[in-house]
């Protein structure tokens, strides 16, 4: 007889391939963002693209908010329970971390000092190795 070990974590949440993953190769984030705007890779590759090109900090932290707040969603659809692993490894995982990274980020540009320790312990708890990629030097 097997039995279920009730101390044991959340299995690892992976999500389904984003199809504006490969659109953002040829084409620019925000016309991907239009055609796509449930996409979290899009927004966080908005964000990404906006901080790069020296945007106000307070831009990036809406186009990384609204990539946070979409992969929320997909997360819950795909049986994330508000916690568990997110693990990095998983390329489709990556639009979520990342845009929780760059939402961490902007916050603390900001003065968001309590958005900043959420977010990256966020991040931490989710995915130690998206942590170390994307934080470890911040």
């Amino acid at each position: 007889m097997s039995h279920v070990d009730l101390m044991a974590g959340p299995p690892p949440t992976r999500l389904p391939e984003d199809p504006a993953a490969a659109e953002l190769e040829g084409s620019a984030p925000a016309d991907v963002v239009r055609r796509h705007p449930e996409s979290p890779v899009a927004w966080a590759a908005l964000a990404e693209q906006a901080r790069t090109e020296g945007a106000d900090a307070v831009t990036v932290y809406a186009y990384s908010r609204v990539g946070y707040h979409r992969s929320l969603d997909l997360l819950r659809r795909n049986g994330w329970k508000g916690y568990g692993p997110v693990p990095w490894d998983h390329e489709p995982n990556r639009g979520f971390l990342r845009a929780l990274a760059l939402l961490a980020l902007t916050a603390r540009e900001i003065g968001e000092t309590a958005e900043w320790e959420r977010c990256s312990e966020f991040l931490r708890d989710s995915s130690p190795a998206a942590y170390d990629a994307l934080l470890g030097a911040a």
